[in-house]
């Protein structure tokens, strides 16, 4: 066969791939997994590898798919905006119902293997699917309050791994759920700090007032304190099996005062430079937290 030929077979290969990574967002797919996973390993006293494979795989296709729907209904604006021009559907290089049959298998695929866990979370996985694609992304041409929405499935991984474990939505999982739930709020801000112009041009509105102004970052700052409460509150022993010891909390607290810390920040400068840490100090949070949560469990 001609070299040619099997160059362009091999580059076809590696687009296709590379575009199915782009519409299922490969890489924050398997962040949310790997939230699951702790989750999961906060509520167990002797690890089953064969469920936290499931969990692993189960929560990867539902995160997945819920980012396939996504960009099949926001394939017009992805088209204007500079961060997603480039992804499969608006450049033509993906169809409408390639995604959607993508979307669909791993839906039904993803919603199987968290049932075989157990009910409940396949219930959870049913449930962030569902409000994600039909409920936060049409809203987000509307209200900013879209933010509050998308929040809920954005919350249920870190739960979702308590409750495959447990198959029990207690007060344990309604901790990890509001501990991610609050998170959210000056993560997205603090993107829809950076890309304000960009979501404008889309016709979105991501911050809470509509505008880029003190008052987005005093929620901002007002959400990141919560979330401090929240994340620390189980050194009180107030959230059931699920507790800290008062050195994790310190180091708990430390991480969200560093989100505070460029919260002010913002605040006083109003820089974009300043919501991109803020942004930055969020996922380094969102990284270390469930991790340091773990790590606490299996040292006492």
């Amino acid at each position: 066969m001609d070299t040619a030929v099997i160059s362009d077979r091999k580059m076809s290969i590696q687009r296709i791939f590379s575009d199915f990574k782009q519409l299922t967002k490969v890489g924050l797919s398997l962040s949310v997994v790997f939230t699951s996973l702790t989750g999961y390993l906060l509520a167990v006293e002797t690890v089953n590898y064969f469920t936290l494979f499931l969990l692993a795989i189960g929560g990867f296709f539902m995160v997945g798919a819920s980012n396939a729907y996504n960009q099949i209904i926001e394939k017009d604006t992805d088209a204007i905006m500079k961060r997603t021009q480039n992804r499969p559907l608006p450049t033509g290089r993906m169809s409408v119902n390639t995604a959607l049959t993508v979307a669909i298998l791993f839906t039904i695929s993803g919603i199987a293997i968290l049932y075989s866990i157990n009910p409940k979370s396949a219930l959870f996985g049913a449930i962030s699917i569902f409000l994600y694609a039909c409920v936060y992304t049409p809203l987000k041409a509307i209200t900013p309050l879209t933010v509050f929405v998308g929040a809920i499935p954005g919350a249920i991984p870190f739960m979702l791994g308590w409750v495959a474990a447990t198959n029990n939505f207690g007060i344990e999982a309604g901790f990890l759920f509001m501990i991610q739930f609050f998170w959210q709020f000056p993560h997205f801000w603090a993107i829809g700090w950076l890309q304000f112009e960009e979501y404008k041009k889309a016709g979105f509105n991501m911050l809470p007032m509509g505008t880029k102004d003190t008052g987005a970052v005093k929620q901002i700052i007002f959400y990141t304190i919560v979330m401090i409460l929240v994340s620390v509150a189980p050194v009180l022993k107030v959230s059931g099996a699920f507790y800290i010891y008062p050195t994790t909390a310190i180091i708990v607290a430390l991480l969200g005062v560093l989100m505070l810390y460029y919260g002010v920040k913002l605040y006083k400068s109003k820089e974009n430079k300043d919501a991109r840490k803020l942004m930055l100090a969020s996922i380094l949070y969102i990284t270390l937290v469930p991790i340091i949560y773990v790590i606490d469990k299996f040292l006492h």
